[in-house]
């Protein structure tokens, strides 16, 4: 069978192959996805069991329920300050990856390339692949708080440049971009003609009161910001698998016609509980209160761990260690951690290349399984210690 030279250069995600393996072990603590333990509000439910039961199962327009939409303006106008046609410039999708994706296709030719921060979400690059891009990284690091420089913007961009890629908060790292790098990028995207497809799916999961803040808001950003969010991490609704971009609207009448062929519309169920979401559970931030907790318990003990060490992240459920100290390659230490302590984490060159000397670790199961974790981690540490 030809299978086409795009599929065959997609690779395999490790972080993937190692949650694929852990299933093997029936004592495993699994660190390694984005995928919250915590349960979605029991209005959320409802809704979804409501509208399963009530006959609420068949297709939407490709663009979402028309009520989803305008709950998701609404939210947005008294979020950011911002008004947006629901009609015209809000789109449901099969979660926020798809959206990304169906962006990433509708703005890029093939040739075209694409400015992403690295360490980065591992999808961003495969998706730019997928659909003919070349991927442009700005590899940042650690000392300097995984920040990126104005003159990295200036080395990385070329005549074919078309977009950039953010996330704030970011995943690995939980870095927040702060205004002043915010109002560089939008400055630069606009001298530039650049889109900004601004991931911000963790923006409610910020942590120390810190507040999140968009590049969508600065002047003359609104049309040219794709802002990718979806109901996964805010709500804990990752299977319902339920997402939306807000984009200027002739972006959003191409990415409806790429769904049309691609999904056709996101889950009806789906679409109900997001209104539930939205409209009931907003200001709901029991979650986030849950996930600081967790942070500030795990990012202790893991610094009291002999040749680990971790900054602390101001928002998501991750952390980045840095395994450097160790003398092991990232790919070598987790399939190790997981095959000796039934520990899996995420190997940090999923994020970039020169991550080598990183894991990323989810902190998404509760305080009690992070205990048991961080003593096989520390058992696993003075093995090699030994």
């Amino acid at each position: 069978m030809k299978i086409s030279k795009r599929a065959l250069g997609i690779e395999p995600s490790l972080g993937r192959q190692l949650f694929n393996m852990a299933q093997k072990y029936n004592d495993v603590i699994d660190l390694t996805l984005g995928d919250p333990d915590l349960m979605p509000s029991e209005k959320i439910r409802n809704a979804a069991c409501y509208a399963i039961m009530s006959g609420k199962t068949r297709y939407s327009a490709n663009k979402g329920l028309i009520d989803l939409r305008k709950n998701i303006a609404n939210s947005f106008h008294n979020e950011y300050g911002l008004s947006v046609n629901p009609d015209t410039e809000v789109m449901i999708t099969v979660g926020g990856m798809e959206g990304l994706y169906l962006a990433i296709a509708c703005l890029i030719d093939d040739g075209d390339e694409v400015i992403i921060q690295a360490p980065y979400y591992a999808n961003y690059v495969q998706m730019v692949r997928m659909c003919g891009g070349i991927p442009k990284i700005i590899y940042t690091d650690e000392e300097n708080n995984f920040s990126f420089t104005k003159k990295q913007l200036e080395d990385a961009i070329s005549d074919r440049t078309v977009a950039i890629i953010i996330n704030t908060p970011s995943n690995p790292t939980g870095r927040v971009y702060d205004s002043s790098t915010l109002d560089m990028l939008a400055d630069f995207a606009i001298k530039n003609d650049l889109i900004v497809i601004s991931d911000e799916v963790y923006r409610s999961l910020i942590f120390d009161g810190k507040i999140h803040d968009s590049i969508i808001k600065r002047e003359g950003m609104q049309k040219r910001t794709v802002l990718v969010d979806s109901m996964s991490k805010r709500y804990s609704m990752t299977g319902y698998r339920l997402g939306y971009v807000i984009c200027d609207s002739e972006l959003a009448e191409n990415m409806s016609k790429m769904q049309e062929n691609v999904a056709a519309c996101a889950s009806l169920p789906s679409q109900y509980a997001a209104i539930a979401a939205i409209s009931e559970c907003f200001d709901d931030n029991s979650n986030v209160q849950e996930y600081e907790q967790r942070r500030n318990f795990i990012c202790k003990a893991i610094n009291e761990i002999e040749l680990l060490s971790c900054n602390k992240p101001d928002a998501t459920f991750y952390l980045f260690v840095n395994i450097e100290k160790t003398g092991m390659d990232c790919i070598d230490f987790a399939y190790k951690l997981l095959e000796h302590e039934h520990v899996a984490v995420v190997p940090g060159v999923i994020y970039g290349d020169k991550y080598h000397n990183y894991i990323r670790i989810a902190f998404t199961v509760g305080i009690d399984k992070l205990s048991i974790a961080v003593n096989r981690i520390s058992k696993f540490i003075n093995s090699i210690i030994k």
